[in-house]
């Protein structure tokens, strides 16, 4: 498909040119200073950034990809379709603490649906400073109109053939300065040898010259620079023109008034005439606002520097220099915390982050070694951060270098990362143990904390869920303790409040009586998501402890976090256990004992939650027949479920009536097509006479059952077969004969044992043949059979499935004695 004169590249270049109009369209209506573009990746499953401006990529990177059915602002406002908008941080904290966890700062925002009739491209995120007003006034509705632009912008894209979808890129969107330019600069071409001089307006102007008055004349140019200065550049000229390389000279121009200046100029030779070099193409450079600047800049005493979005130094005068004691070659271009060891504590960093994000000066202290004090102050706005460091007295209590920190202790970024690995591992944990495992592995070592004790609402009564450092026992009267009791980790709950107790006394003072271990401090966090108690967390600390309003903060986050994946995992839990009774109920509850057959079964989940899948296998004695049967219904939900448990009876049915094989599949084809669920199954079935070992055997789109004969010979049965359960009315399942020998054994399988995205499937089938020909020797005759068969399917599953395997197996094996 045609994709516009510039294919995917142009189509692509397009949808950035979109981005880029709407985003530095809504920040130049909103006064907000930062703004993304996330769009709906191919799948719908993703919304990935795809444009960003006034805030570093750096810090937006955790969120570079976020997930369509997650719960972050961006992500509820594209599956509702509505204006989703946080007012500050303490509102981010309460509605949102994984995005609080990641970016604990303090501003407002918003997240828009790019929206066009019922589809929705992604989502347009705006930031502003933090204020008592949040978002401001009125620019909801800019904000929709940009919204609606831009969807209506990719709309079209899309339906001119071009791909709207993320490619991988994130586009910097680079924003005006907010002043002009301090540097001018003027264009010439000199012929050399006839003097002729062609030159555009800024460059007249440069030289104190009206455009419309200048004659393009050499000597014209010559009478405006300083008299002093012409011998040097003469000299400079003919040297550029013998040698052909590049002119850079500085000279001083007259302005207008008749004073000097200082400008740059540099040129070079294009090519030779016939008289040899005798041109110079080039530019002027004023730079007097920028040099006057950067002169007084060099005079203060104050240290200046300048840090770009992401961090960078890009300018530092000589007073830095002094101060930091440092090169401002070693500094230009590089993170401070980077390249001065004595800054790489994280809380500076984390200082210039908040600075950035907030737009809200900030100011800090550090010691450079020995024992000199600086005091830092960050002006940030949406291009950058501007720096001023000067000396400063030691703060009270500073005589003595700084202890290094205990392990375990806040660490300002340090914990950060601690629990942006923490929501890492929340995002992978599916059960409540997975969920408790992750908090305890992470939250105890990032705050330095000895005991950790999560409980779950019940009845509404606690119930511990789990623990960690606790002494044996201590717990064991707290169980079953109402929401309502006088207790803190009751009361937390109650209220929805966090309580911390930085002490021994005062906790005891606040809940007299109350048992106590040996710990020093506490921070009791509620556990609540979706407006309702799930439960409350409780960590201990083994000394007495302050806790600071950052620290509660991201506390009072980290408690909404964990929460919501606890609740998510008991939804998992209680869903889980349904659907496998759900599963397990519609499988055969016994498999039959005959004589001269001996039969083993495994069914091995691959889904998840309510994920199930339409795998079965059923063994039904007729008479002197014993039918075997395999099918797997196609999908995983609780409707594959559904339609396999219809489809066993229905085979069950029509087999135990004496029909044959082929009539069974025809059957069963066609009370699928009457059903109509809207799914497909495959099916093998094998009508065997244990007496003489006679077999027949018809297929319904699936896979060849494997036969193992008695001398070790192993191989797949690809019989005639006919197409899939649910396909066409018409359809037709023929039928193959087979006579089993004694010491015989058939393998019937779904292909989830077989599959492996890596390979193809008949190599899946020719790994399980290879498999069964290995370990079936003695399935068929060795004592009882039944413990040999057990073995047998559990190392199959072993060797055999993929360790990639998303699917079920379900695995029937038949030894024929």
């Amino acid at each position: 498909m045609a994709t516009g004169p510039g294919g995917a590249d142009g189509a692509a270049q397009e949808r950035d040119a979109l981005l880029a109009v709407a985003v530095r369209r809504v920040l130049g209506t909103t006064d907000a200073y930062g703004a993304t573009v996330h769009l709906r990746s191919r799948d719908r499953r993703s919304l990935v950034l795809c444009a960003i401006a006034g805030v570093p990529l750096s810090i937006i990177s955790p969120f570079r990809r976020v997930a369509a059915a997650g719960p972050l602002p961006a992500a509820v406002s594209y599956r509702t379709g509505r204006t989703v908008t946080l007012s500050d941080t303490e509102d981010m904290m309460r509605r949102f603490p994984q995005l609080a966890v990641g970016m604990p700062y303090d501003f407002a925002s918003a997240c828009v649906p790019i929206r066009t009739g019922d589809d929705t491209y992604g989502v347009l995120s705006v930031l502003w400073p933090a204020s008592d007003d949040g978002v401001p006034e009125g620019a909801r509705r800019h904000l929709r109109t940009v919204a609606n632009r831009l969807a209506n912008g990719l709309a079209g894209l899309e339906a001119a053939g071009g791909a709207v979808e993320p490619n991988g890129d994130t586009t910097v969107v680079e924003l005006t300065p907010p002043s002009a330019p301090t540097t001018r600069v003027g264009l010439f071409d000199w012929n050399v040898v006839t003097g002729e001089v062609s030159a555009d307006d800024q460059f007249c102007e440069i030289f104190g010259l009206a455009p419309g008055d200048f004659d393009g004349r050499a000597e014209t140019l010559a009478g405006r620079i300083a008299a002093g200065d012409l011998p040097e550049f003469r000299t400079a000229v003919r040297g550029a023109l013998d040698r052909g390389h590049v002119l850079a000279a500085r000279l001083r121009v007259l302005d207008r008034d008749g004073h000097p200046y200082p400008v740059e100029l540099w040129a070079r030779v294009p090519g030779s005439g016939a008289d040899g070099r005798s041109r110079l193409v080039g530019a002027v450079l004023d730079t007097r606002t920028g040099t006057a600047a950067a002169a007084a800049v060099e005079r203060l005493r104050d240290g200046v520097f300048s840090l770009d979005p992401d961090g960078r130094i890009t300018f530092a005068n000589h007073s830095v220099e002094l101060l930091l004691q440092t090169r401002r070659e070693d500094l230009l271009g590089h993170h401070p915390w980077h390249v001065l060891p004595w800054l790489s504590d994280p809380v500076y960093e984390n200082r210039y982050r908040a600075s950035l994000l907030s737009q809200q000066p900030t100011a800090f202290l550090a010691r450079r070694p020995p024992d000199h004090w600086l005091a830092f102050s960050l002006y940030p706005d949406a291009h950058g951060v501007t720096g001023r460091v000067v000396a400063a007295v030691p703060p009270p209590g500073a005589a003595e270098p700084p202890a290094e920190p205990a392990p375990g202790t806040w660490t300002g970024l340090g914990v950060m990362y601690h629990l942006l690995q923490l929501a890492s591992a929340l995002s992978e944990a599916v059960t409540v143990r997975e969920v408790c495992r992750a908090v305890a592995d992470e939250i105890l070592p990032a705050l330095g904390g000895q005991e950790l004790a999560i409980y779950a609402v019940r009845d509404r009564r606690l119930h511990l869920v789990s623990q960690s450092g606790y002494p044996d026992g201590f717990l064991d009267h707290f169980e079953g303790t109402p929401i309502g009791a006088r207790v803190p980790g009751a009361e937390t709950l109650s209220t929805g409040t966090p309580i911390f107790f930085e002490s021994v006394g005062q906790l005891a003072a606040a809940y007299p009586g109350i048992e106590l271990d040996e710990m020093g401090a506490w921070a009791f966090l509620p556990l609540i998501a979706s407006g309702h108690p799930v439960g409350s967390c409780i960590l201990g600390f083994d000394r007495a402890r302050s806790f600071t309003l950052e620290e509660r903060g991201l506390l009072t986050a980290l408690g909404g976090f964990i929460a919501q994946a606890l609740e998510r995992a008991r939804l998992y839990d209680a869903e889980f256990a349904l659907a496998r009774g759900l599963q397990q109920a519609l499988l055969p509850h016994r498999l039959p004992r005959l004589d001269e057959v001996r039969i083993a079964a495994r069914y091995l989940p691959g889904t998840q939650g309510m994920e199930i899948g339409g795998d079965w296998y059923d063994a039904i004695v007729t008479g002197r027949d014993l039918t075997l049967v395999i099918g797997d219904v196609e999908g995983h939900s609780v409707g594959a479920a559904a339609t396999m448990g219809q489809l066993r009876s229905a085979v069950r049915a029509f087999a135990t009536v004496g029909h044959p094989p082929d009539e069974v599949l025809a059957r069963t084809n066609q009370l699928l097509l009457d059903l109509d669920p809207g799914l497909l199954a495959s099916c093998c079935l094998i009508r065997l006479t244990p007496g003489d070992g006679h077999a027949l055997v018809a297929r319904a789109g699936h896979l060849p059952p494997v036969l193992r004969h008695p001398d070790g010979r192993t191989e797949a049965l690809y019989v005639a077969g006919g197409p899939l359960l649910g396909v066409d009315h018409r359809a037709e399942y023929p039928v193959s004969e087979l006579r089993l020998a004694p010491g015989s054994l058939l393998v019937l399988y779904t292909d989830g044992l077989v599959e492996d995205p890596a390979a193809a499937i008949d190599e899946g089938v020719e790994r399980l043949r290879a498999a069964v020909a290995g370990h079936g020797a003695a399935a068929g005759s060795a004592g009882d059979g039944v413990e040999v068969l057990d073995r047998l399917a559990e190392r199959l599953l072993h060797e055999v499935g993929s360790t990639h395997r998303v699917d079920d197996v379900a695995l029937l094996l038949t030894a024929y004695r």
